[in-house]
């Protein structure tokens, strides 16, 4: 009696019916999702198109979303191994098939190609990870190559048991036979594998009651050797001559189909057997990764593991702190938050820069939530704003499990060898390595010092030109000789083109034009650009430039700042992009000419090159927290010139990152009425971003001194007032908590207050701080203790804002634009600080007057007043009322965007005290460990 025939097209069929089932239950779990497979070819081998061709038809009539990535022949191992990384770290893609043979002009190590691939998307089965999960049985925890997994679906289609048969494999191919073996074996056969030094090859045949064949030669098992009644699966696929045929050639098996079908008991055809399933086990596959894809990964959750805290009585200090915790490597933070390897750029182990790439990558993705930390009007007591953003996000992440990041600046590096401490928040709640965090970081710094010292160096250089040379001569050296002609550089062109000449041959331009084009004509006395350090030096507040003999009598009075006062600083934390930044770069005023135009860093020549200096600070900088929440460090502008936020583009990727039910957690520099101000009406403006949130920081000590408390000194004992309780005094205190939740409300914001609790404080003033500020209009106010006990102790805080993000909010500017100058800083001083009305002092008059006049009225103003009061006066606490606010000067920050009102006199670089804290800091020669730092 003839063997039953078993149709490989048949059965996957099925399969396929099967998974197409699959497929549309995981669209029902997640309308969004789909499994993904891409098949990477190297070359163009007909035989090899003509597999693919299959692969996608079947993958499209399932619903897999199938991509054909082909690379030319030229291609080398390199750019396949690359291209193979790429779709490993592709989320979106499940399935991996490497289309061999590889077929590249360039030699290829097809084994270390093939293992390049993910184990985790290697349907295909071929990885070595994959195949020692196979031969130690871990069935369940691998993929099975995918012809050995069709035969045993053809096996399992006959009834057939497999346990306690004795099977024979012939042939020992890592695709076929070796994979085989093992599976059968691990389904209870007992498994002979034969091959070309096999002695008795029929007579180990004719023991089989299971028989596969995978040796690639025709009809070489004949029909005799077969045990009576076997399973036959035939693998072979060859041709032999046969004229009946157009092509002079038929497809057979291994297997002498003729003679074997009246042995066995089932048997594959060839064609229609084996053949069909490979595709269809494939799809399978492809099917078992995306299931455990979406068993492992919650629809926009993070698969990231968090550091438990080891919580220490009393607290330790910052750094011991810092120590006791060993930071996850950045690398691995940067995959879990879903980073890819090309869009980090290690510095170390413990923090990377992040490619802008993945803006263009993340486009399509929905933000998460924007929460703005701010705080009450500061005082020498401390709030604790970094200490709370950090907790709150250490308590969303680690504690409430939900994807967050924070967004801090990074701090100057100068005030950490001046007064101790840093800017890395504080206690259990701290971005780590703090040594790290507060002395270089990735160099941003630095690449400012020299940009902007490179401006200030091509300005006194070019009015020193202009004042040494005639007008012939400074447009020869200009435009110099290159050959036999001269020609303009692209930046020339930018400069005749906003004078208006319409010229691009130098030999063309005439005598006015020359002279126009040539003479900048800067008015020393108007300078406005400083050079910067990024080192406390009170002796450069005021200084004198060229006085050596080469500069030929040509000095002036000038001036350092520090680093972070620069505008290249507010540029970098204002900018949007790589393009952004160049254009804001070009439009950074440094003078006045003479006959009262701007002249910019683009007139100057010099924008291109600042932008290659930029070229990496643009990128954030990503670290972590103590319980393993990823950190955008990036940016550090002045909170009191400038607008004191960490950059938008920090903010904009993160929030790509966390997706939709995520939070990003910013700080605002200084209280609600600086940072905070100037976050909603500048930054927000430029970023295009609504927040959700607004967290006032306050603490019962610190409103007590805004109640009237006594004046604290460094060093020396806190007052009694402050650690007793005293009701009378914090109740009037809180008049500046009030103040600062109805400037957040000028916005449309919810606000929740964090009241930072320290161990002085009692149950009875804590209490009265939440209950006041939930009687003013706050949506909630929580006490946290996330200093001594990390995310934990900022559970509530973040449940509150939680709840604060889905309530209704009307985000609004707190002034249009398009008003007069002297009007929008009006608004600021009278709903932000309380005041009566302005001054305009007679400087500050003239400069309205002047960037009325050059086209700057319509940008945002930046105040540059004290963050202690919210008056212009430090030692004003509480609420001032019944106050003139004096504008001093006005100045332009055109590059960054905005206008700096100045009321009073702004330090822009601090001194050394008499004993630095330099005296304490050394390096451990023999463990590199940085001592004395904090």
């Amino acid at each position: 009696m003839s063997a039953q025939i078993i149709s490989g097209k048949e059965v996957s069929g099925q399969v396929r019916g099967r998974l197409k089932k699959d497929v549309e239950q995981m669209k029902l779990q997640d309308p969004n999702f789909r499994p993904g497979l891409v098949v990477l070819q190297v070359g163009d081998r007909d035989d090899s198109n003509l597999y693919i061709s299959m692969k996608l038809k079947a993958a499209a009539e399932i619903g897999i979303n199938a991509t054909h990535m082909r690379l030319p022949k030229t291609a080398t191992e390199e750019e396949v191994l690359h291209s193979i990384t790429e779709v490993n770290e592709n989320s979106s893609v499940h399935g991996l098939i490497v289309q061999l043979p590889l077929d590249s002009n360039h030699k290829m190590d097809t084994e270390k190609v093939t293992n390049a691939v993910a184990p985790e998307k290697d349907v295909d089965g071929l990885t070595s990870i994959n195949a020692g999960k196979l031969s130690r049985g871990d069935l369940g925890d691998c993929f099975i190559p995918c012809t050995p997994n069709g035969c045993m679906e053809l096996i399992r289609q006959t009834g057939v048991s497999v346990a306690g048969k004795r099977a024979v494999v012939i042939g020992r191919s890592k695709i076929v036979g070796a994979p085989m073996h093992d599976l059968l074996l691990w389904n209870h056969a007992t498994v002979t594998t034969c091959h070309s030094r096999t002695a008795d090859l029929p007579g180990e045949v004719g023991k089989a009651d299971i028989l596969v064949v995978g040796i690639g030669k025709a009809e070489m098992v004949k029909g005799e050797w077969i045990k009576k009644g076997a399973v036959v699966i035939d693998c072979g696929i060859n041709h032999i001559p046969d004229e009946t045929k157009a092509s002079g050639k038929r497809v057979v098996g291994d297997v002498h189909y003729a003679s074997a079908k009246d042995q066995a008991g089932f048997i594959t055809p060839v064609p229609g057997g084996v053949g069909p399933m490979t595709v269809a086990m494939l799809m399978a596959n492809t099917v078992l990764s995306a299931k455990r894809f979406l068993e492992s990964h919650q629809p926009g959750k993070w698969n990231i593991s968090y550091t438990k805290l080891n919580l220490q009585k009393p607290v330790p200090s910052d750094i011991v702190i810092s120590r006791s915790c060993v930071p996850k490597p950045i690398d691995c933070l940067a995959r879990e938050v879903g980073l890819l390897s090309d869009e980090v750029e290690l510095y170390g182990k413990t923090k990377a820069k992040v490619h802008l790439s993945i803006i263009k990558r993340l486009q399509a993705q929905p933000d998460g939530k924007y929460v703005v930390v701010t705080g009450i009007t500061p005082t020498p007591l401390g709030e604790g704003k970094s200490t709370t953003t950090i907790g709150l996000v250490q308590a969303l992440g680690a504690h409430l499990k939900l994807n967050v990041f924070a967004c801090v600046r990074q701090p100057s590096q100068g005030p950490t060898f001046g007064i101790k401490g840093g800017a890395a928040g504080g206690g259990y709640s701290q971005v780590i390595p703090m040594e790290e965090f507060n002395l270089h970081l990735t160099g941003d710094i630095h690449a400012i010092t020299a940009a902007n010292n490179l401006v200030a160096a091509a300005i006194d250089a070019r009015m020193f030109h202009e004042s040494t040379q005639s007008d012939k001569a400074l447009y020869n050296r200009l435009v110099p000789l290159n050959g036999e002609q001269r020609k303009f550089s692209p930046i020339q062109i930018n400069r005749l083109k906003k004078l208006g000449i319409e010229k691009t041959d130098p030999s063309t331009l005439t005598e006015e034009e020359i002279t126009r084009f040539a003479r900048l004509d800067m008015d020393p006395s108007s300078v406005t650009w400083q050079r910067v350090l990024d080192t406390n030096d009170r002796f450069l507040r005021k200084i004198t430039i060229g006085q050596s003999p080469t500069e030929k009598g040509y000095t002036r009075e000038a001036q350092f700042d520090i680093t972070v006062a620069s505008e290249i600083m507010a540029v970098l934390a204002l900018t949007t992009s790589l393009q952004d930044m160049r254009q804001r770069l070009a439009k950074m005023v440094v003078a006045t000419s003479r006959g009262g135009q701007p002249i910019t860093t683009e007139d100057l020549g010099v924008s291109g090159a600042l932008t290659v200096l930029m070229k990496d600070a643009i990128k954030p900088n990503l670290m972590q927290t103590l319980e393993g929440n990823p950190v955008f460090v990036h940016a550090g502008p002045f909170a009191n010139i400038a607008h004191g936020n960490s950059s938008i583009l920090a903010d904009k990727i993160a929030l790509k990152l966390v997706g939709p039910e995520g939070f990003v957690v910013t700080e605002a520099g200084f209280g609600a009425d600086i940072g905070m101000e100037k976050f909603f009406n500048i930054k927000c403006r430029y970023s295009g971003l609504r927040p959700h949130v607004v967290v006032l920081v306050a603490t019962v000590r610190a409103l007590k001194m805004h109640g009237g408390g006594p004046t604290v000194t460094a060093g020396m004992p806190l007052p009694k007032e402050y650690i007793e309780e005293n009701l009378e005094l914090l109740e009037k205190g809180c008049s500046n908590m009030r103040k600062q939740i109805e400037n957040a409300q000028h916005f449309g914001v919810p606000v929740v207050v964090a009241v930072n609790a320290f161990k002085t404080d009692t149950e009875a003033e804590l209490d009265l701080v939440c209950s006041m500020a939930k009687a003013v209009g706050a949506f909630d106010a929580v006490r946290c203790s996330h200093w001594a006990e990390g995310g934990a102790g900022a559970v509530a805080l973040g449940q509150a804002v939680q709840r604060a993000s889905e309530a209704p909010s009307k985000f609004q500017f707190l002034y249009d634009l398009e008003l007069p100058i002297a009007d929008k800083i009006r608004i600021i001083a009278q709903k932000i600080y309380g005041a009566d009305d302005i001054e305009l002092l007679p400087e500050a008059q003239h400069k309205v007057e002047l960037y009325t006049k050059q086209g700057f009225s319509n940008l945002p103003i930046c105040m540059a007043k004290t963050h202690l009061s919210l008056s212009h006066e430090a030692d004003r606490k509480g609420v001032p009322t019944g106050f003139i606010l004096p504008i001093r000067d006005i100045r332009a920050s055109v590059g960054s965007g905005f206008l700096f009102p100045l009321v009073g006199t702004m330090p822009t670089i601090p001194g050394l005290p008499t004993r630095p804290c330099f005296y304490d800091i050394d390096l451990d020669p023999e463990t590199e460990q940085v001592n004395g730092l904090f």
